[in-house]
């Protein structure tokens, strides 16, 4: 999300295309159009997850835009009426040089951007430097033409934001092994006449503190984002020479900030007129204007309530990406003087009948020692069927992914899917996700595999307790980290019927060495422990260490490009089950990675889930194909 001129540009994905995601540009006359035709994939690969992968800037002769094409990883010069030119050249060390993060410079004829360069073939062997790319395409051949603009050196680094006067430049680094939501260094230079940063040292932060973002105000100011309270509010500091006195501006239990996976996240955006444009909230969000002399927050007027990490802000206009129950993400534009929010790109779209759509409901359930679980319930929900007698709907948790992430509270076609067809749906935030503070971010710690797998099955017991959810017929489902706490709690509970797991962590052994990518490679030091230390742990936790105690049917989908979570541990895992006898099928995508973009790969990867619960919980939902399940 961003300007170009007066002009609102994002990112839009199209599943029907291959997945891609193209660039849309909303002209003076609130026309939308696609930038790029295809081919063109407007998407990072940096840390994998990515993160703000285009800039561009109004010209006499119209729009010049630089983006990265997600099949080279290049970036590239587009220009009205033109193809897109090459700034960058190709690698063919390991996984080559990837860009992120871009921040036009036009008075010095470049880009400023994150490089992210491999040095080996292994997925670890790399470097992450803060670099200038020429606007004229010297460097499209010439790796060497890219100036690296500071010695100073982390294993993780987001894009430099330049003060109003170009004097100075902030950014975030951290290494191994903490995670950007553990602890985050806010980085401070001088700019050189010769366009390079001077003099970087850490200005606020550590290891046991996590500065989500931090940007320069109009009059010269820094404000930035720190959960030393424990949760993530804003700071202003008016000095930079010196240490600064940082002055909270609006102290409350809430997270002004969140979980770094990409690159260039922004919850907050500085306005002209010394307001601050702020996404806040805890668990759900909301979309405020803060005056940061009373720190008093004003929130924007509308049905949305969540909005993601990707303001954007011109003059008194704030642009945003938001979402509610009944609606799925759209741009809203907000116009700061007035409060008055409007939609104004990629405009809800009802694909279904809306009386289909489930209605939330926003619960606290208590687990072991009596803790707090956040979680939304979904119950099942056709405007034209109801259940037979007082039979009990079966149930499915979702365990979202990261782990250190959250459940939105947003429409999900795939969860009316499911309420539509009698099966009620459990989004459980369990303990570890973001959006309550850092002490319950915090449960986690050590504990992955414990925590996670505790909640969601104190929520799923909870429901049919409370004869909310038949206790024969539970199930639960989960991707990437999900997957891990699905796959967990077949092997050490009783409480599922069946699972659904996709694109799955199974492995902590290998995992965590050569078999994922380095922005993760530490991240079962926090989640698990040190392996040095704890190696016994690692085994006992592990799926495919205990494979042998599945007894309840599953599905099992996985990206055969996945990376992050590569398909050899389902493999692996697939193995040790050959011969015991448990219902299960394993359904491989080509062209898939981890998450599904592909609409037919989406469609094909429902219509399997359904069938495994049509199967196990005695269904019979019409059209679907049946899943052969293999013993």
């Amino acid at each position: 999300m961003g300007f170009v001129g007066d002009e609102a540009w994002w990112t839009e994905p199209r599943p029907t295309e291959g997945g891609r995601r193209t660039l849309v540009r909303r002209t003076a006359d609130g026309t939308e159009e696609s930038v790029l035709p295809a081919p063109w994939n407007v998407r990072s690969r940096v840390m994998e997850y990515g993160g703000h992968p285009w800039a561009g800037t109004m010209r006499d002769d119209g729009p010049l835009v630089v983006f990265v094409n997600f099949a080279d990883q290049r970036l590239y010069r587009c220009e009205p009426g033109g193809e897109p030119r090459p700034l960058t050249p190709v690698s063919p060390v390991g996984g080559g040089l990837r860009w992120v993060d871009p921040r036009l410079r036009p008075e010095r004829d470049e880009v400023w951007c994150v490089l992210e360069e491999f040095t080996g073939d292994r997925p670890t062997d790399l470097r992450r430097v803060l670099v200038a790319v020429p606007l004229d395409g010297s460097a499209a051949e010439d790796r060497s033409a890219v100036r690296e603009l500071t010695a100073e050196r982390h294993r993780f680094v987001t894009g430099a934001r330049l003060s109003p006067d170009g004097g100075q430049a902030v950014w975030l680094a951290w290494d191994h092994p903490r995670m950007p939501w553990d602890g985050t260094s806010l980085m401070i230079a001088e700019v050189g006449d010769d366009g390079l940063l001077h003099g970087a040292r850490e200005f606020a932060g550590g290891p046991d503190e996590s500065i989500a973002q931090a940007e320069w105000t109009p009059d010269g100011a820094l404000v930035y984002s720190s959960d030393r309270t424990g949760w993530w509010n804003l700071y202003r500091v008016d000095r930079i020479d010196g240490d600064g006195e940082a002055r909270a501006l609006c102290g409350r239990d809430e997270e002004f900030g969140g979980p770094l996976w990409k690159v260039g996240a922004r919850w907050f955006a500085p306005l002209e007129s010394g307001q601050i444009a702020v996404v806040h909230g805890r668990g759900a969000t909301s979309l405020g204007i803060l005056d940061p002399d009373t720190g008093q927050i004003v929130d924007t007027a509308g049905p949305w309530t969540e909005f993601s990490s990707t303001l954007a802000a011109h003059g008194d206009r704030v642009v945003a990406v938001g979402a509610s129950p009944r609606s799925a993400c759209e741009v809203v534009e907000l116009d700061a003087r007035t409060g008055r929010a409007r939609v104004v790109g990629a405009t809800h779209d009802d694909p279904v009948d809306p009386a289909y759509y489930p209605e939330p409901q926003i619960r606290t359930f208590h687990g072991p020692a009596g803790r707090e679980i956040h979680a939304h319930v979904y119950p099942p929900h056709h405007p034209g069927c109801m259940a037979p007698g007082t039979e009990l709907p079966p149930y499915v948790v979702w365990a979202h992914g990261g782990p250190t992430s959250r459940a939105p509270l947003v429409l999900n076609l795939a969860i009316a899917y499911f309420t539509s067809r009698g099966i009620g749906v459990a989004e459980v935030n369990y303990g570890g996700s973001t959006g309550y503070g850092r002490e319950y971010r915090g449960r986690l710690r050590e504990q992955w595999g414990v925590v996670d797998v505790e909640d969601c099955a104190a929520v799923a017991l909870a429901l049919a307790d409370e004869g909310t959810a038949d206790r024969r017929r539970l199930a639960v489902r989960g991707g990437s980290a999900g997957g891990w706490t699905s796959v967990v709690s077949l092997t050490t509970t009783d409480v599922y019927a069946c699972g659904t797991i996709l694109y799955p962590v199974l492995d902590l052994t290998t995992w965590g060495s050569d078999e994922t990518h380095d922005f993760e490679s530490r991240y079962l030091e926090s989640l698990v422990g040190p392996f040095a230390e704890v190696p016994a742990r690692y085994a006992e936790r592990s799926p495919t260490e205990h494979a042998d105690r599945i007894t309840a049917p599953f599905l099992l989908l996985q990206g055969l490009d996945d990376v992050i979570c590569p398909p050899v541990q389902c493999e692996r895992f697939l193995a040790r089950l050959d011969g015991r006898g448990v219902p299960h099928a394993y359904i491989a995508f080509e062209g898939e990675g981890h998450g599904f973009r592909r609409a037919e790969t989406m469609v094909r990867a429902l219509e399997a889930e359904l069938s495994l619960y049509a199967q196990v919980f005695g269904l019979n939902p019409p059209g679907i194909p049946t899943l052969e399940l293999a013993k």
